[in-house]
């Protein structure tokens, strides 16, 4: 039998993956079989032939689980999923049967099993398997994972506390994530302060990351549906700024900052070729990380010869530029598989900042 953890989080974006991720990787230090499953899955993706929550998926191409997939994501919602069940086309009590015998399967085979919820406590609710219901299930002992702030994160804990106390689940640890690094000793006593009565143990997690928090340039590409012209290491490239491409050449070539993601209209000739020429050189190399070139109207045949030949990274995409830019910035950046900077990142920030022991001890 394995000892459990469900790791659910008080809302989205609060680095509940990156938590999954540090655990895993802390957990094969000292455990033989760590094993990982999210039983409830609302993220459908392909995969080797099948159809898998994308949080599964991520963390057996990361760990080598990939023969292990159909366990780590024995139920998958799909759009319209909710009104089926309602509907009695799809039985409730058959998905938790599903769930039920993945973690028991999951559980023989491992020391030590991560469990992964699918947001608050009461996600699932409307067809009978909320995460508080599938921690139950689990027979895991839970820990929430928030963000910063001191109301925000008392708030949203205390509520997602008391359903999971309604199912009877022990909730012995809170981890707060996304602290801002000057503040964190600050905010943290306040928090210990603010939990005093909620009945559970406090713990800072990871700093707020910039380089988590923001996309790649492959995965910028991605959300514009448009191919990537760039190398692999280039493709991985972290985005730290945005910049429109709107004022004049000279002027926006002086207000690149580091790893700078330029958006340049078709139409920008002088532009286009400036930051292909300033590319070949290391001082600009730092600062350009790569060109998004937006517009109907296509290039001229020098510009995009020149462009082609400088080796600058770039994506080419037919809407505006005002499009392109509110599509990059609705975004929320996600971890791939394929951000092995991130992933090394994720690693040594958790070697750094999380006591897997102490976490370990509470379970």
């Amino acid at each position: 039998m394995a000892r459990k953890i469900f790791i659910a989080a008080t809302g989205q974006n609060s680095g509940k993956t990156t938590t999954s991720v540090s655990l895993m990787h802390l957990a094969r230090k000292k455990y033989r079989r760590v094993g990982f499953i999210k039983p409830l899955g609302p993220k459908p993706a392909p995969f080797r032939g099948g159809v898998y929550d994308k949080d599964a998926i991520l963390m057996a191409e990361i760990f080598g689980l990939e023969d292990q997939i159909e366990l780590m994501s024995p139920v998958v919602l799909h759009p319209g999923s909710t009104r089926e069940i309602l509907d009695g086309r799809i039985s409730a009590a058959d998905l938790k049967q599903r769930m039920a015998s993945a973690l028991a399967e999951l559980d023989a085979r491992n020391d030590f099993l991560i469990v992964e919820g699918s947001g608050h406590g009461g996600v699932g609710s409307v067809v009978g398997l909320s995460n508080a219901a599938v921690a139950s299930l689990a027979g895991a002992p839970v820990m929430i994972v928030a963000g910063g702030g001191i109301g925000n994160a008392t708030d949203a804990v205390a509520l997602n506390l008391a359903l999971f106390r309604q199912e009877g689940v022990a909730v012995p640890l809170v981890l707060i994530n996304k602290l801002f690094a000057d503040k964190r000793e600050e905010t943290l006593r306040y928090l210990h302060l603010a939990f005093r009565g909620l009945g559970v143990t406090l713990r800072g997690g990871f700093n707020y990351s910039p380089i988590l928090a923001n996309p790649t340039l492959s995965r910028i590409a991605k959300i514009l549906g448009r191919p990537l012209r760039a190398t692999p290491a280039e493709a991985q490239r972290i985005i730290h700024h945005i910049q429109l491409g709107a004022a004049s050449s000279q002027r926006v070539i002086d207000l690149l900052e580091e790893s700078t993601l330029m958006m340049i209209n078709s139409t920008r000739d002088e532009l286009i070729v400036t930051a292909s020429s300033l590319y070949h050189l290391p001082e600009y190399r730092a600062k350009i990380a790569g060109l998004v070139v937006a517009g109907l109207n296509p290039m001229s045949g020098i510009t995009q010869k020149i462009l082609d030949d400088s080796g600058a990274p770039y994506i080419r995409t037919e809407i505006t530029n005002s499009e392109t830019f509110t599509i990059i910035s609705n975004d929320v950046s996600k971890i791939t598989a394929e951000d092995t900077e991130k992933i090394e990142l994720i690693y040594a920030m958790a070697e750094a900042d999380l006591d897997f022991a102490a976490i370990d001890a509470l379970l």
